[in-house]
């Protein structure tokens, strides 16, 4: 029988790591589906009406294509660290077992949770507050921003449900109890 405290203990050790995680996956899948193939937006693709002083880099002329790939470039740069970040945490705090932390759900959630982290920080900041993109700028562009955040909320409760139904893991042994 799993203790509460066996529990707690194990959510503790793998909340920041799945979150961390979470937060750079989640940046790959925004800039690999909506910047690279669907080519939706890209970093600065809203800089001609954003809501602060910045020079505007339309996407259809080579130089502004060309800011918003370097751009898009550091936007991967962080998430590739994220999860590299993630990834170290995560070794560092387990000792053996990894092939148990890869296949529990408490892993899992906290990765969606921080997946949603992230399309709430990122919505709220770029498509919001800085007005530097949208998901697809246009006719009814606030109902996807809106959408975008949703979804991060949506993959938040999904991920808290997921890792709250895992078992205790022992961080320690080579196979599952």
């Amino acid at each position: 029988m799993q203790t509460r405290a066996a529990r707690a203990a194990t959510r503790r050790l793998i909340a920041l790591p799945g979150t961390v995680l979470g937060v750079g996956l989640g940046g790959f899948v925004d800039g690999i589906l909506l910047h690279q193939v669907l080519q939706w937006h890209h970093m600065l693709s809203s800089t001609g009406t954003a809501n602060i002083d910045v020079r505007d880099y339309p996407v259809d002329t080579v130089p502004g294509l060309r800011m918003n790939t370097l751009w898009d470039g550091l936007f991967h740069t962080f998430t590739w660290l994220a999860v590299l970040i993630g990834i170290a945490l995560l070794y560092s705090r387990v000792t053996r077992s990894y092939g148990l932390v890869w296949r529990s759900r408490m892993l899992w959630g906290w990765i969606l949770v921080g997946w949603g982290l992230f399309n709430l920080v990122e919505g709220i900041i770029d498509h919001q507050l800085l007005g530097v993109h949208h998901v697809r700028t246009g006719p009814g562009q606030i109902w996807w921003d809106l959408g975008f955040l949703l979804l991060g909320v949506l993959l938040m409760v999904v991920g808290w449900l997921v890792q709250r139904g895992g078992s205790v893991l022992d961080l320690c042994q080579d196979r599952e109890r």
